[in-house]
């Protein structure tokens, strides 16, 4: 059975992917289920290189393990795409997801709905066991809201409405299996699950 280690150290993210990815006889790990730390400096500029960092650096930690690492985060239209790759730490390098939210309605203050248009945006690159890069992208269009609503998700759920539910409930109002079948980091996950098959 394949051993999968988990790129983060995030545990929202990490139980997310293990709702999300089921994989027959696959045993997902989290770094420190495996005894590793990891820390790298996620200084790309893109989704996509900032989860290669932090596969990389899984990988040299463990050369004969699967790695599966997820960089993601909220592309606001009329910031001209911020926070970005900056989401966890848009309010700074320790912020919490309750300062980051207040900064991302603080910048949004006096932009009408219409011109608040958002998505979340999840890229996870992956390595199996030989070393092969497999690299898969999901997003989820939605609007920024004007007050958190919801007690459920994480980072930025409370103020996103996504489109697909009419923009009618937050991600933070959702249950986690709805929030799954629609959310960025599911759909990337369904696109990897995909490519493996």
């Amino acid at each position: 059975m394949p051993t999968v280690v988990i790129a983060s150290n995030n545990k929202h993210k990490v139980s997310e992917i293990r709702q999300i990815l089921d994989f027959d006889g696959w045993d997902f790990k989290t770094l420190a289920e495996m005894g590793l730390a990891s820390d790298p400096d996620e200084n790309a500029q893109t989704f996509e290189g900032n989860a290669r960092i932090k596969a990389q650096a899984v990988r040299t930690l463990c050369p004969d393990c699967a790695v599966l690492a997820d960089d993601s985060g909220l592309v606001v239209d009329a910031l001209d795409g911020r926070p970005g790759v900056y989401s966890s730490r848009f309010a700074g390098e320790d912020a919490t997801d309750a300062e980051n939210n207040q900064l991302l309605l603080a910048e949004l203050d006096g932009v009408a709905e219409q011109d608040r248009t958002a998505r979340f945006v999840c890229t996870i690159v992956f390595y199996d066991e030989q070393g092969n890069e497999f690299v898969a992208e999901g997003s989820v269009e939605g609007i920024i809201g004007t007050e958190e609503c919801g007690a459920g998700g994480f980072g930025y759920d409370p103020l996103f409405y996504p489109d697909v539910f009419g923009r009618t409930c937050s991600m933070a109002e959702v249950a986690p299996e709805d929030k799954n079948r629609v959310s960025h980091r599911g759909n990337a996950l369904r696109a990897l699950k995909k490519m493996m098959q």
